[in-house]
């Protein structure tokens, strides 16, 4: 995998690893769930997608 200089920036190089998301249909935000347990996790106030997590259909 190829890294992003500069190192040590405190950004993420690569996807979120056992994460998944998905958008509401109720509160038209995007929700963020875990793949092992499948509990939901977070959920976005502002409406725009997790960055680096894969979406569910």
């Amino acid at each position: 995998m190829a890294t992003n200089p500069p190192k040590g920036d405190g950004h993420r190089n690569g996807a979120v690893k056992k994460r998944s998301q998905v958008k509401s249909p109720l509160t038209d935000a995007f929700t963020k769930r875990d793949a092992d347990s499948g509990k939901f996790m977070d959920q976005k106030k502002d409406g725009t997608p997790f960055k680096g997590v894969r979406k569910e259909k």
